[in-house]
């Protein structure tokens, strides 16, 4: 029987630290005239906008800088001529995000296409293997198969055809939003509730940056002490209460969090994007701060591995890290960092924000300088068609926060000072598992398959094999065969499976005819030793060369 190959399995990096800064703080001390203001000035920009939207959808590919300048030109002189570009930008970065969408809905559903092709070309009741699916188990759901191929290539057919002619489909205000319209009763609102948050939801309030100019921003100004004017639209402009066709609000923000920086910046007159937003659900105003920042540069993968590393594995409702020393040894005992992804979205990013902290805090304890993190993506892994009959998987999976986590892990390591070392997860749990879950549990340790995955994790982001190296044969208590040595070069993606049978007895000194032995073995009940950097360390029974 032949060994199972192995998939490419790609090296460890160090991901790139954040490039943007974004901070929010509530507008609670409004008058009804401001509150009066917004809503107008929102309607009527978030008007615009649509129309904006429409015009930049319509033109597909033939977008260019000349169509560009007229749309600006055209919203000018209904509101303002930075007005119109903060409109005409945004449209411009809604049609980008929906083209990539549509790029990522193309390749779910080839996915899916050749799932199903595959599937159906087996026989019936034909088993599956871990890397392919097997045939259908009855008549009746080859059939239905067949008919759900039919619709996803026509479908795909749609959106190939529309790609190619750079016609995309954009909701402002949110499809999903949208579609509450029509099940009112199962989300819970009233139809003027409905209304409420679609209409704030499509208004626009949002002025981007301008260095050198005062503040840094011109539109949406915020003054060092908290103050928030806005430049009036030129049809609203009767509303303003102060000069310049400016309106200052009643309420003053101040930022708890990065609130230094934020004031370092205005200060210096250094751009900063401004959103005011309004949340129809608790009746509160809201102002974000947003400003570019250079990316954090990324410190070498040696530097990252010189003290350690503390893997950890991401599943649906926990981290399971381990703290690993440089030369890949577990240290202490597995840590497990829960959070519950249920409820509400701003509970969900409260709970993911809280186990990201407490999971920082442990590592700086540790006093390691990197984590090692799978670089997890599920796209193509949570689809019916490759795992139809396992529901409750493609939930598990689903409920993952694998993209929110990444940004937020990054965003909150990198203040930190820690780097994410970035993994491939291929093989993580099966050999975390196989090799590591046994040999360290004990009667006051209980190790998961997570747990385990936890130190394959770290191992690989060490740059080590994750296979853990059995204790040498040895018959007597001398060293006197040397130290063994790995079996295979770094480079070698097998030296991580199973271990081959011996097929000639570790303790038999007579070589048979026509064999080469090719480990060199020593003996040791005390310790164990390993050359680096021409010294010798003391390592654990634990460690791999």
């Amino acid at each position: 029987m032949s060994e199972k190959q192995l998939r490419p399995i790609d090296a460890p990096f160090v991901a790139l630290g954040p490039s943007g800064v974004a901070i929010r703080d509530r507008l609670g001390q409004l008058t009804p005239a401001d509150e009066k203001v917004l809503r107008l000035t929102g309607e009527h920009l978030g008007r615009l906008a649509s129309q904006d939207l429409a015009l930049r959808c319509a033109q597909g590919h033939e977008h260019n800088s000349e169509s560009w300048a007229a749309r600006k030109q055209g919203l000018t002189a209904a509101s303002s001529s930075r007005w119109a570009g903060s409109i005409t930008k945004a449209s411009h970065d809604q049609w980008a995000l929906s083209r990539r969408g549509q790029l990522a809905y193309i390749q779910g559903l080839e996915a899916g296409v050749r799932t199903l092709m595959h599937r159906l070309s087996q026989p019936l009741g034909e088993k599956g293997t871990r890397r392919d699916p097997g045939g259908y188990q009855s008549h009746h759901e080859w059939f239905v198969k067949s008919r759900r191929l039919a619709v996803l290539e026509h479908r795909l057919d749609v959106a190939r055809a529309e790609r190619e002619a750079g016609i995309v489909h954009v909701v402002r205000g949110g499809r999903r939003l949208l579609n509450t319209r029509h099940n009112l009763a199962a989300a819970g609102l009233t139809e003027e509730q409905w209304r409420q948050r679609w209409e704030a939801e499509r208004w626009f309030l949002a002025a981007d940056g301008e260095s050198g100019k005062r503040f840094g921003n011109e539109t949406i100004r915020v003054s060092p002490d908290g103050e928030v004017s806005i430049k009036l639209p030129a049809p609203l402009a009767h509303l303003a209460n102060t000069k310049h066709g400016r309106y200052v609000l009643a309420s003053k923000v101040a930022f708890a969090h990065r609130g230094a920086e934020w004031a370092d910046r205005i200060e210096a007159n250094r751009a900063v994007a401004y959103r005011i937003h309004y949340d129809a659900e608790r009746g509160r105003w809201y102002l974000t701060a947003s400003w570019q920042k250079p990316v954090v540069k990324t410190v070498p993968l040696d530097t990252a591995r010189a003290h350690g590393m503390v893997g950890v594995d991401t599943n649906a409702d926990h981290f399971a890290a381990y703290l690993l020393d440089r030369h890949g040894n577990p240290v202490g005992d597995p840590r497990r960092f829960p959070y519950d992804l249920t409820g509400t979205a701003g509970h969900r990013d409260a709970q993911v924000r809280h186990a990201i902290t407490r999971l920082l805090h442990w590592a700086k304890r540790c006093g390691v300088t990197a984590i090692g993190l799978e670089n997890l993506d599920f796209t193509a892994e949570k689809t019916r068609e490759k795992h139809g009959r396992r529901k409750r998987f493609r939930q598990l999976i689903s409920g993952i926060p694998t993209g929110k986590l990444k940004a937020r892990l990054v965003s909150m390591a990198a203040e930190q000072g820690l780097a994410i070392v970035a993994v491939d997860p291929a093989y993580t749990s099966m050999w975390g598992d196989q090799h590591w879950r046994k040999p360290l549990t004990s009667n006051k340790r209980k190790m998961s398959r997570h747990d385990a995955a936890s130190v394959a994790i770290g191992r690989r982001a060490l740059g080590h094999p994750i296979r853990r190296r059995t204790a040498p044969p040895h018959d007597d208590q001398s060293d006197r065969r040397g130290h063994r040595t790995a079996q295979a070069e770094p480079g070698i993606q097998e030296r991580q499976g199973t271990r081959p049978p011996v097929t000639e007895r570790a303790h038999d000194a007579r070589p048979r005819t026509g064999t080469t032995r090719t480990r060199v073995t020593s003996a040791s009940n005390t310790a164990w030793y390993a050359r680096s950097s021409g010294s010798w360390h003391p390592m654990s029974l634990l460690d791999t060369v």
